[in-house]
């Protein structure tokens, strides 16, 4: 299969003539990505009813202020991008609302707008299977075992502190760190406001949603809280950053679940394999080489070495995480082209939109 990268003079936001290619193909894709987001609510509702607990969302934090900050990001890029090309044909308010009504059909809000309500639903119920997989016995010795033997018996964030130092290099790599969040949303929300043809957007949507729910499963094959808290000594030297904070945070949510796991906002937020910072930042880079992107992507791979390096400085992840973060990524990217485009009755240069 061969995909199609936009050449030097076609913009990525282009607004073609007409929107035909999902009348022209029908929306099987948005069937398919229902029903990977229905089985997967399927498996957290049956684990949430063999464990008496409830699926929760504390103080909304998991889905209703996701989903409300990402409809938020979502109207901010369609209204920049619609004054933007309004420009190129003579700037007024009445060419931006043309753009505005070319771009935003009603059949494309309601593709968009159902399709962040099943993203969201999958973080929902991924943050809770995690939690709930506080139950099972931790795995971090052989984790870290195993990243000793990587590095000769040298524990790698270790080496990392005495390679860049313990404070002016934790407050940097701390932004890094922190920064994730921010792009993982821009990305995600920028390619379903920004791409012309709603179905090739949703192929980002699809790796997403794969790539939380192979997350999950990772979780459960290596139970770990990470090396921050299996040899804390290693850290103990870092200057205070609101990682420390954090880290510090998720530990006494994890306590407070364990010592009664029937308060309503108890929760756990710790799950060290695999990483998931490092597999949607695989995604990202990687979608924005199937969209292509190659500025951009060039970008994401510097930004991809900076966050690798530090969920192991802070601990947040062994060695192995990432590696299997990377894989989720390459992994969640074919289901997601899968899901959209099906291989069976697919050739990518006759049938995907351009």
């Amino acid at each position: 299969m061969t995909e199609t990268a936009p050449t030097r003079r076609t913009r990525l936001t282009d607004v073609p003539s007409a929107y035909a290619d999902e009348r022209d193909s029908g929306f099987g894709y948005v069937w398919r990505y229902w029903a990977v987001v229905v089985l997967f609510a399927a498996v957290a509702a049956e684990r949430s009813a063999a464990l008496g607990i409830g699926v929760r969302d504390p103080e909304g934090q998991m889905f209703r202020n996701r989903l409300a900050k990402a409809l938020v990001f979502l109207v901010v890029i369609a209204l920049v991008e619609a004054v933007v090309r309004a420009r190129r044909r003579g700037w007024s308010p009445r060419q931006v609302v043309a753009v505005l009504r070319e771009r935003w059909t009603g059949q494309r809000l309601v593709l968009v707008l159902t399709g962040l309500v099943g993203y969201h639903v999958v973080y929902l119920c991924y943050r809770n299977l995690k939690s709930w997989n506080a139950f099972n016995q931790l795995r971090d010795d052989d984790l870290l075992a195993f990243d000793k033997a990587l590095f000769l018996g040298h524990h790698p964030a270790a080496l990392l502190h005495t390679l860049v130092g313990e404070e002016y290099a934790a407050e940097a790599l701390a932004v890094v760190y922190r920064s994730f969040t921010y792009v993982i949303v821009l990305a995600l929300v920028g390619s379903l406001a920004l791409i012309p043809h709603v179905r090739r957007a949703y192929v980002f949507l699809s790796a997403a949603t794969w790539a939380w729910i192979l997350g999950t499963f990772a979780y459960y094959v290596l139970p770990s809280l990470g090396p921050y808290a299996a040899a804390p000594a290693v850290f103990a030297g870092l200057r205070h950053t609101p990682i420390t904070e954090t880290q510090a945070e998720y530990l006494t949510e994890r306590a407070a679940f364990l010592a009664d796991p029937t308060m309503p906002d108890a929760f756990v937020s710790l799950g060290a394999f695999a990483s998931l910072h490092v597999g949607f930042t695989t995604l990202v880079l990687l979608m924005a080489r199937y969209y292509g992107l190659r500025r951009t992507t060039r970008v994401l791979a510097v930004y991809l070495a900076l966050v690798i390096v530090s969920t192991i400085y802070f601990g947040w992840h062994y060695v192995t995480d990432d590696i299997a973060g990377v894989l989720i990524a390459l992994t969640a990217v074919q289901l997601g082209k899968w899901t959209v485009f099906p291989p069976r009755s697919l050739s990518f240069s006759r049938r995907e939109p351009t």
